[in-house]
């Protein structure tokens, strides 16, 4: 069974307005759709930085 949350408005975290239960948290579709236009531009992506191996592992045959 699912279960079903209750809705609390919150501001939008777009613009700010009260959230409505159809779009939550988002006021409105268009709030809904830069979000995911954000997300899929790589906007909220997360820097990370790649870190060497300080030592090869055990059986690892690619080190020379």
């Amino acid at each position: 069974m699912s279960e079903q949350r209750a809705y609390a408005p919150r501001p939008c975290p777009i613009c700010r307005k009260m959230s409505v239960a159809a779009f939550h948290p988002f006021c409105s579709k268009r709030c809904a759709d830069v979000d995911l236009s954000r997300w899929l531009g790589g906007v909220y992506a997360v820097p990370a930085e790649e870190q060497e191996p300080d030592e090869p592992e055990p059986g690892d045959d690619t080190a020379h």
